[in-house]
């Protein structure tokens, strides 16, 4: 029979294992959780919608004050703020969907990091400047082919929200296309560090373009979106930008993901704890 210690120590060679082969999977370990069930279909997607924007909008504004010229400091500052005023819509709408009495403001800083669903993608720390520029760019190639197809849905509101934000999202796919190609066409050391960015964080945009049963459940609601017709919009893009950038498309097997039903990696949970702080520490206040 085998001793405690021996029973520890088989346990301890177990975890590491798994653990091992969780990094092996991405950089950043997600974290597993049980999460919530799925609610209705139409009220996940637009969490989505507005947890990517909400997301990827605060970790911009983490630039205020910090950027490599001022105008570029201004300019990042904005691309937050159309970010949170797009995320706004859509949580305004999810909640309106929900029926609870839930506006946006109450979805965005009062529900726990295993309730946002939010892409992996969007949550990893804002690293340098060349990782914030990629990071958007391969984002903003996904948002304009998105929104350009939900523009048109059968959901009228949606498509409203959608329409107005593509003109945005077409000025920001502009603005970080550009910077890729200035710093990866750029000096050694521009091209090492957008390159180190763009190979960290390939395997979290597979994300993007999974479908599954909530893709499936909005259909009803007249939102049909092609995945593999978006993807190879993408890709065009991506790969024209890439090529014109010297810099070359990373070969990942595997892609992580998880942010959709609520398993994030550990960075999503001290993000909240700074957004939500002013909120959770006066609940019900107005300002």
């Amino acid at each position: 029979m085998a001793t405690d210690q021996e029973l520890d120590e088989t346990h301890e060679d177990s975890a590491a294992a798994e653990t091992s082969a969780a990094l092996d999977v991405a950089p950043y370990n997600v974290a597993g959780s049980r999460g919530p069930a799925f609610g209705d279909p139409l009220f996940e997607y637009l969490l989505r919608l507005g947890d990517d924007r909400l997301v990827l909008g605060h970790r911009l504004s983490e630039w205020c004050g910090h950027g490599p010229i001022l105008e570029e400091d201004i300019a990042v500052a904005n691309f937050a703020l159309d970010l949170i005023g797009q995320a706004n819509m859509f949580l305004g709408l999810a909640g309106q969907v929900e029926g609870q009495g839930r506006d946006a403001d109450a979805l965005a800083f009062f529900r726990d990091n295993t309730r946002f669903r939010n892409a992996l993608l969007v949550e990893l720390p804002r690293g340098d400047f060349g990782f914030t520029m990629v990071r958007q760019f391969l984002f903003d190639a996904f948002s304009v082919v998105q929104l350009d197809a939900l523009a048109s849905c059968g959901h009228a509101e949606l498509a409203a929200v959608a329409a107005k934000s593509l003109k945005e999202d077409k000025y920001h796919l502009r603005h970080s296309s550009e910077w890729v190609v200035r710093l990866g066409d750029g000096t050694e050391e521009s091209h090492r560090r957008v390159q180190e960015a763009l190979n960290a964080l390939w395997r979290y945009t597979g994300e993007l373009f999974e479908r599954d049963a909530i893709d499936a459940g909005v259909e009803a609601h007249g939102i049909v979106f092609d995945h593999d017709a978006a993807k190879a919009r993408w890709d065009a893009i991506v790969h024209d930008v890439l090529q014109r950038a010297t810099l070359e498309v990373p070969q990942v097997k595997l892609m992580a993901s998880g942010g959709r039903r609520g398993r994030h990696t550990e960075h999503l949970g001290h993000l909240l704890s700074v957004m939500q702080s002013v909120a959770r520490a006066h609940p019900g206040a107005s300002w």
